[in-house]
């Protein structure tokens, strides 16, 4: 097992995470109260990375944090800094990379409180403040899980968005998925197939909680 890999793999798990909960609460309950102009257009560019080759939107994120040209060459003039192959790129990555697996679970959850409960609450005097802390976020709480432990076994597996982004250095951006796939390019098949099984355990057990927390809400809301 590449216990530094494994650490790294976890910390950009978590960091990630740390960053999409806001985010997908933010826009997940924007997204499921609000009709607007472009509202779907919206959606389906935040659903872009469920169905493009992680490779090809590394790339698109590799030409964007460049160095050389816009948005990087910015960054690097303003703050003397680059978000290619280090571990802040990596952070960002994931968290673009993340977006709609942490959004739609959120919004569907959002989407899924009886309107009612929440006409009452206004109707009582509760500010929305309130309403949101009090009443939505314990009705929401099964998909705002769902959609964290989706989003950490994802950034936890991750390959290709990676490897793009970050590259391959050790203690920096190689993370366990791109260990195993060193161990299998150097025939250590030892190394790959217990870091391969322990992962695979891992999104077993992801599954299964994602599936008890979808039959929870369900009864939840029956």
């Amino acid at each position: 097992m590449d216990w530094q890999a494994l650490t790294l793999s976890v910390k950009l798990s978590l960091v990630t995470l740390v960053f999409l909960l806001p985010i997908g609460i933010l826009f997940g309950r924007w997204l499921a109260y609000r009709q607007f102009f472009g509202k779907s257009l919206l959606q389906t560019v935040l659903a872009l990375p469920l169905v493009l080759p992680p490779t090809v939107l590394g790339y698109y994120l590799l030409v964007a944090f460049s160095p050389n040209d816009g948005f990087g060459l910015w960054l690097a003039n303003t703050f003397g800094t680059t978000l290619v192959f280090n571990f802040q790129g990596l952070v960002l990555a994931s968290i673009i990379f993340n977006l709609p697996f942490a959004i739609q679970p959120m919004q569907r959850a959002f989407a899924a409180i009886p309107r009612q409960i929440r006409e009452a609450a206004a109707c009582c005097g509760m500010p929305p403040r309130q309403v949101l802390w009090k009443i939505e976020l314990p009705l929401a709480w099964p998909g705002i899980v769902s959609a964290m432990v989706i989003c950490f076994a994802h950034t936890l597996g991750e390959f290709g968005i990676v490897l793009m982004v970050g590259g391959n250095i050790p203690a920096e951006t190689q993370t366990i998925a791109i260990s195993i796939y060193d161990r299998v390019q150097a025939f250590d098949d030892h190394s790959a197939s217990i870091m391969s099984f322990s992962l695979l355990l891992f999104s077993m057990l992801t599954i299964s909680i994602t599936y008890w927390l979808a039959e929870r809400n369900q009864h939840t809301h029956v």
